[in-house]
């Protein structure tokens, strides 16, 4: 059975024999649901990569003693970073897909204004962002994570153009591109993968991205859902690269 796993942020890296305080929800999740006691075995991972064996060395009301047994990096992390942009979609679609793609190994999601969009976040955008963000947290702890996957602020095409500079980029296409396995292997390290909303990906942004540096792929002859299409990329996407083996 797995150990319960909880991201904690630290300052400096700790050591074998350091103490480490668990508080908030938390410790009341680490206590009452899971019934955890002094000496029972925690694993704590600080978001970037390092693991941190522990044992519960005290409990109060409102925070969990920890010490430290041992210090390892994570070995669940991919080589490589795919920073997934995806155009928004309708309804709770992209709760799924943030959750789905944080256990596939996805680094960063950035929500995409684009021309076929149909939601319009508003005044929403701060409290959607909040919940999308603890929706990747629940999911990077639930599938053993050694970093914290972030959702950046929604922003519209212009403002990721300059952001995809310096890697791959890819843009899955309805309208055919080049497949998969003749752009990814496994010497890429940084990956930008693009998804359109219900509707697609407007003409004028796909020049845009091309013009950009993108190159067009395709996921095959069947037109796969907006929400199903990213789950497939990223999952060709990490065993090309040989992160599913």
């Amino acid at each position: 059975m797995a150990l319960p796993r909880f991201f904690q942020s630290m300052d400096t890296p700790a050591a074998v024999g350091d103490r480490l305080t668990i508080v908030g929800q938390d410790a009341v999740h680490l206590t009452r649901s899971l019934r955890l006691t002094v000496g029972d075995a925690v694993l704590v991972c600080d978001g970037r990569s390092t693991e941190y064996d522990t044992v519960i060395d005290g409990c109060r009301q409102d925070a969990v003693e920890l010490l430290v047994q041992a210090v390892r990096e994570s070995r669940a992390e991919p080589t490589l970073q795919v920073t997934l942009y995806q155009g928004l979609p309708k309804s709770d679609k992209l709760e799924w897909i943030i959750q789905k793609c944080v256990e596939l190994g996805v680094t960063e999601i950035v929500p995409l204004e684009m021309e076929r969009s149909i939601v319009k976040l508003g005044d929403k955008a701060d409290k959607k962002r909040a919940r999308w963000q603890t929706i990747a947290h629940e999911a990077a702890g639930q599938s053993g994570r050694g970093i914290l996957p972030t959702v950046a602020e929604p922003m519209p095409l212009s403002g990721a153009l300059e952001r995809m500079r310096g890697g791959l980029t890819i843009v899955c296409y309805e309208g055919g591109g080049e497949p998969f396995s003749a752009l990814i292997d496994p010497s890429v390290q940084k990956l930008n993968l693009v998804i359109g909303p219900e509707g697609g990906i407007a003409p004028s942004e796909i020049e845009r991205l091309v013009q950009n540096g993108a190159k067009l792929a395709t996921l095959g002859p069947r037109i796969l859902r907006c929400e199903t299409a990213p789950v497939a990329a990223l999952a060709v996407a990490m065993a090309l690269s040989g992160n599913m083996s």
